[in-house]
């Protein structure tokens, strides 16, 4: 709100076992396709935070040269093939990206993550069909985290949940809790594995919640009450997996406080890296729209 990032600001927090449990259960030469609401997913399959900051900040440095800001994050050194600001504009890309690997027989997988929101629109109902009927290595994410924008989702659809609309197309559903990143990663190893095998798409529904408002334009939250979101933060999916992993020993309290202090770092590196980066030249504006620079096609 202060003017130091350019344009809207979509916050991923409280949804962070989706990104992470899906990811951690991909290559890197496997693709993925986010949404408006993207950063967990980039910062899960690997981005260079750096980079990622200088995007949000409109720098040159950004992982697309500072044009694409923070709803358009792309990274397809990492599989990453892209934000998208059009509700449920990704579905398509990512059967795309299955039938290419499809068609040159290689294992990778794509995933598609996408909001309950995005569930409704004709682009979900024909990119599943599609998947299914050719058997592509597409795995179909759902983040419900339980509103579309402002909108419950028991407002504007009758069934409980998403995933029992995998029948319709003959293809595995499952509903998972989206705040225990245990529980999505073991159901995003089974899709996999199912699409490695050349089985076909699944579609996974994540019950999740973002503990900020839609966007940072949306600072009063008029249609959700202050009760259900203190609820949800209960059930935060960090301090859910800290818990686990003290419980098993895997790690001490010191250890993974360290680790939060060195995440904090490498965000604060990202911010001083991305304030010190150059804004854009202005005679790059037309670079990487089209094959090579107009000038230089115009000399040909």
């Amino acid at each position: 709100m202060s003017g130091r990032l350019v344009g809207d600001l979509h916050l991923y927090v409280g949804e962070e076992a989706v990104a992470v449990g899906v990811c951690a259960s991909l290559r890197k030469d496997d693709y993925i396709v986010s949404t408006h609401r993207g950063h967990g997913h980039c910062i899960a399959k690997g981005a260079d935070v750096n980079r990622m900051m200088a995007e949000l900040f409109g720098k040159s440095t950004g992982l697309c040269k500072g044009k694409g800001g923070s709803m358009h994050l792309a990274d397809v050194s990492i599989g990453m093939l892209g934000a998208s600001g059009i509700v449920g504009g990704g579905l398509p890309l990512a059967v795309g990206a299955g039938l290419s690997a499809k068609y040159r027989g290689t294992d990778q997988i794509s995933v598609c993550f996408f909001g309950d929101g995005a569930s409704n629109q004709g682009t979900f109902h024909e990119s599943i069909n599609l998947a299914s009927v050719w058997d592509l290595p597409v795995i179909f994410v759902c983040e419900n985290n339980q509103y579309g924008e402002a909108t419950p989702l028991s407002k504007v659809m009758r069934i409980k949940n998403i995933a029992d609309r995998a029948s319709s197309y003959g293809i595995p559903g499952f509903v998972i809790d989206g705040m225990d990143v245990i529980a999505v990663n073991e159901s995003a190893k089974q899709a996999v594995n199912r699409a490695r095998q050349g089985k076909g798409p699944t579609l996974m529904e994540c019950k999740t919640y973002r503990f900020e408002g839609h966007c940072v334009t949306d600072p009063w939250e008029r249609y959700r009450s202050r009760e259900e979101v203190e609820e949800w933060k209960k059930k935060c999916p960090i301090a859910h997996f800290r818990k686990i992993l003290v419980s098993r020993g895997a790690f001490s309290e010191n250890e993974l406080e360290e680790i939060e202090q060195e995440a904090k770092r490498q965000i604060e590196e990202a911010v001083k890296f991305a304030e010190e980066s150059p804004d854009p030249d202005p005679k790059s504006a037309l670079y990487d729209v089209f094959v090579s620079p107009p000038c230089q096609r115009m000399e040909r």
